[in-house]
């Protein structure tokens, strides 16, 4: 038996739910495919079939009415869930792949609508000059919109889908015509056809919303060779390779600065409004702007897998899965579309055959009822709001893996948050220098002395504030590392020495006086170096990893809206409840992963719902316990893999901004619901009482759709509060 692959497709032309719902049964009908996967919003296909040819499947939805083209993503059906979009570059794919249909005006909706469109003048004009012929008029120019919606009607009949939208059109415009109503039919088809032409803008633009990050990146990069440099295509880049990057030219490529330090604007990627300084040795991403001096860049990742691909790729992924509301109207759709031609029908021969009403009446009322069933803007509603959602989240920063993710923010009530990386900046920071025998300055150039060639994080915390405070850091003669004790070395004659309280205890009398300092230090949870010139204390040094300037606030942003908060750190108690003291959080330390884990299952047996912030290893089974993971930036792959959702500028507010982006959407999906399903039951009314016919019917179903995807759309102009 041959092995099942998944490959991704292309799609153009679908718009709506109902789209992607009939392309998936065409598709699961072909022999071969075992599983179809359908996004309008992402416009996208995947299919886990046993090597089923490209031209089987294209000729399986062409009679529909939609495009295909490959996307160039293939792999084994048990790994392409998670590895398939990594094979091919982003950026050409979203750049080349054709699906014949450009702007919005030149797409086959918007021709076959300003054809129609053109056809009704020209047989309105024709009824002017010659009244005779004026029916036959308006029915030529019917057939010219009819019949390309009876065709797509009836493909989708022998492709397994035949309660379609499509199908419901065009009983309603043939009945229409068989009751006399030629005119009203022929101008609600065209209406159908703009209501069409205005479904495919709104989902265009809330694609092209998460799709024209790729155009950030730009498509040449200046590669470094010997002395000179060199054009290239930047999809061509190795890994490794060093390339220069102007002032004021984006940046071609993840990578790591090598020389120069200059301020990069990274609001394209990340949504910081701020620039930041960046030095060698900084990571840099794709898309970004380098802003002040020209940098030398070692390119870390390919352009199929720097960061803008890969967020493309978290966003399609996510828009592929359906949010549970979404699912539930898929299936209550099924039942709905019959239930409206059953009840078009009863409306249509119950008066006439059992009360002696007017066959006419009632059978132009049936055709109405099946012109408001029409379910697009119900199908639309939800899965619209969530795609423009997670576009929005994810041009600031904010990346979310489906709408089932999106849905479950809005009902944490417990968020519990690693220390290193994710409340604390993740390396230590010299924050005290206490002066006895020589002044601040000369303490941190004799330390900073010692420490220069150093990679331990507190060398070059040391080292990181010397070159901060621009002193002047002296050449040190015989360094060497003591282990478990500190370094010495001799700096201008003198003897020195930078190490533990006790280590320098070794070597000279340390005083009640000064113990008491250390001790403070310890308290407040930082470390403790003493500096020991010859045979007498010069200073000390205290170093903690220091809180990000954002946790007070983010910590206090989600206390506002009622979710609790609680520290889980594998640090010392001490340190731990120092940070948790500073931060005003509950903290729980000395816990290894698992005992993160068992933690969170602890929580969420009280009922709790549980959001798990971290960015290391050792987060990753807490992360996938929780309801919802979520990684920090800079987090590790692990994290990263194992999240829900992940903020790729590590600040501690986007958790609660997380949270707001999901009780804006679904109150935007409930808007949208309540908008399609009233506007129905209005015109329900009014079409039975005899009030409004065909046209307002049709005018009810195009213009919820229109309101609920312009209501959608809305949410991409979404901001954090």
């Amino acid at each position: 038996m041959a092995q099942a692959i998944k490959t991704r497709y292309r799609v153009g032309g679908m718009d709506c739910g109902a789209c992607a719902s009939k392309i998936e049964t065409a598709v699961s009908r072909i022999p071969g495919v075992a599983e179809v996967g359908a996004s309008y919003t992402a416009g996208t296909l995947n299919v886990v079939h046993e090597d089923v040819p490209f031209t089987t499947i294209q000729r399986a939805i062409k009679p529909l009415g939609y495009s295909l083209a490959p996307d160039g993503a293939t792999a084994p059906a048990d790994t392409a869930a998670h590895d398939h979009d990594h094979d091919h570059d982003h950026a050409d794919t979203h750049a080349h792949f054709d699906l014949g249909e450009g702007p919005w005006w030149k797409t086959p909706k918007a021709r076959l609508a300003l054809t129609c469109g053109l056809a009704l003048l020209a047989a309105w004009l024709v009824g002017l000059a010659v009244p005779a012929v004026a029916h036959y008029a308006v029915l030529v120019a019917l057939l010219v919109g009819l019949i390309p919606i009876a065709r797509r009607a009836l493909a989708g009949a022998m492709a397994g889908t035949p309660f379609s939208i499509e199908t419901l059109m065009s009983i309603a415009a043939i009945g229409a015509v068989i009751i006399g109503a030629t005119e009203e039919s022929a101008m609600v088809v065209l209406l159908f056809l703009i209501g069409e032409l205005l479904e495919g803008v709104a989902a265009s633009r809330a694609r092209a919303a998460i799709s024209g990050l790729a155009e950030l990146v730009p498509k040449t990069a200046l590669l470094v060779e010997g002395d000179g440099t060199r054009e290239v295509p930047a999809a061509s880049l190795a890994l490794d390779a060093i390339i220069m990057v102007r002032p004021g030219d984006r940046i071609p490529a993840d990578g790591t600065i090598t020389q120069g330090e200059s301020a990069v604007d990274e609001s394209p990627v990340t949504g910081e409004s701020m620039p930041r300084t960046k030095r060698p040795g900084d990571p840099v991403f794709a898309g970004t702007i380098n802003a002040d001096a020209v940098l030398n860049i070692r390119v870390t990742a390919t352009a199929s897998d720097n960061t803008i691909a890969r967020i493309i790729n978290l966003v399609e992924e996510a828009q592929e899965s359906k949010a549970p509301t979404a699912r539930f109207i898929d299936r209550f759709s099924v039942w709905y579309t019959p239930g409206v031609l059953v009840a078009g029908a009863l409306v249509a021969i119950v008066p006439p055959l059992l009360l002696g009403q007017s066959w006419g009446e009632w059978v132009y009322k049936g055709l109405a009822i099946l012109l408001i069933g029409c379910p697009c803007a119900l199908v639309i509603s939800t899965p619209a709001a969530i795609a423009a959602a997670l576009s929005a989240g994810a041009r600031r920063g904010l990346l979310l893996k489906g709408g089932a993710v999106l849905e479950g923010l809005r009902s944490i009530t417990t968020v519990a948050l690693d220390k290193t990386g994710t409340l604390t900046q993740g390396k230590p920071q010299v924050t005290d220098i206490h002066v006895v025998a020589r002044s601040e300055a000369r303490i941190l150039s004799l330390a900073a002395a010692l420490e220069t060639g150093s990679s331990h994080p507190l060398a070059l915390a040391i080292l990181a504030r010397a070159q901060a405070d621009k002193v002047p850091v002296p050449p040190a003669a015989a360094a060497k590392a003591i282990a478990g004790k500190g370094v010495s070395g001799t700096v201008g004659g003198e003897a020195i020495f930078l190490g533990s309280l006790d280590a320098a205890a070794e070597q000279v009398t340390i005083g009640v006086d000064l113990r008491a300092v250390v001790d403070g230090f310890a308290d407040a949870g930082k470390t403790v170096s003493v500096l020991l010139v010859g045979t007498e204390v010069a200073g000390i040094l205290a170093m903690r990893d220091e809180p990000r300037a954002d946790a007070k606030a983010g910590l206090a942003a989600l206390k506002l809206i009622n979710v609790d908060v609680i520290m889980l750190t594998g640090d010392n108690a001490r340190t731990a409840r120092a940070i948790g003291l500073d931060l005003g959080i509950a903290v729980r330390a000395d816990l290894l992963p698992a005992d993160k884990q068992a933690i969170v299952r602890d929580l969420q047996a009280q009922g709790r719902i549980v959001a798990k912030i971290g960015d290391g290893i050792n987060d990753a089974p807490a992360l996938a316990a929780a309801d919802i993971g979520i990684a920090m930036g800079g987090g590790t792959d692990v994290a990263l893999e194992t999240a829900d959702a992940a903020s790729l500028h590590g600040r501690v507010n986007d958790i609660a901004d997380m949270i707001g982006l999901s009780k804006s959407t679904m109150a935007n999906i409930t808007q949208n619901i309540t908008v399609a399903l009233g506007l129905k039951l209005v015109f329900l009314v009014t079409t039975i009482l005899g009030i409004t016919g065909l046209w307002p019917a049709i005018l009810a179903d195009t213009g919820a759709t229109v309101l609920v995807t312009l209501n959608a759309v809305r949410l991409l102009a979404w901001r954090p509060r």
